[in-house]
């Protein structure tokens, strides 16, 4: 299950665990954060109770996305100005 909502800066996407049938443990909720030069994935670590933060800029999201549907391999995706 997912969720999106549009901010004033920022379009937050918030992806539920979910496993039908499956036992628990789940895993924390993964919130995604795109803003106009980056994209923030935050996720809560269960053991420190912090929130965890990693920051990609819009050529590692595109790049991301590509790498989901390629085969193994390197790649260089094409430069967005």
């Amino acid at each position: 299950m997912f969720t999106v909502e549009h901010d004033f800066d920022a379009t937050v996407v918030t992806l539920v665990d979910e496993a039908p049938g499956k036992p628990r443990p789940l895993r924390e909720d993964v919130t995604l954060n795109a803003f106009e030069d980056c994209v923030t994935v935050e996720q809560l670590d269960p053991r420190t109770e912090d929130v965890q933060t990693i920051t990609l800029s819009l050529q590692q999201v595109r790049d991301l996305a590509a790498a989901l549907n390629a085969p193994e391999g390197v790649y260089r995706t094409a430069q967005q100005p």
